[in-house]
């Protein structure tokens, strides 16, 4: 049951995401930073699928997906065509690699140590789908204050 819950929560949100993305009328204004923004839309997008592609899908979906986490946030610039489709690969990745994860594996230590102490998978996942809402939460606004700046 809480797997299938997770695959719709991580599907419906990479979707909400690559809308966002399109939704910039502007391209550049991906990359924007003002008024105390610290992280542009662009490198929130991009340290999602860092974040997702180093934790579901290196570590179940065996991608030997090798984590830049600096180059998340220093990357400017890169396409929006480009973000949509690492968003759209990364939504396919994790769909995939969850489907390879067992309600009995939830409840086993996930296999990285995140955080000081460790934590079943069940725990990690519901964490990473609350790391995905809260920076795309962070993108549509970032995307409104830019449009309402710039009418």
């Amino acid at each position: 049951m809480i797997l299938q819950t997770l695959k719709t929560i991580f599907n419906r949100d990479l979707n909400r995401l690559k809308q966002e993305i399109e939704l910039y009328q502007n391209e550049s204004q991906i990359w924007t930073v003002q008024k105390g923004i610290t992280n542009s839309a662009g490198n929130l997008c991009l340290h999602l699928v860092g974040n997702l592609n180093t934790y579901i899908g290196a570590t179940f979906g065996n991608t030997n997906y090798a984590r830049n986490r600096e180059l998340e946030f220093s990357l400017k610039d890169i396409p929006k065509i480009e973000l949509i489709r690492k968003i759209e690969e990364t939504s396919t990745l994790v769909a995939c690699s969850l489907d390879k994860l067992t309600e009995k594996e939830l409840l086993m230590e996930f296999p990285l140590l995140v955080f000081e102490t460790t934590t079943s998978t069940e725990f990690m996942l519901i964490h990473l789908t609350t790391h995905l809402t809260y920076h795309l939460g962070q993108i549509n606004y970032h995307r409104r204050l830019l449009e309402e700046s710039s009418q």
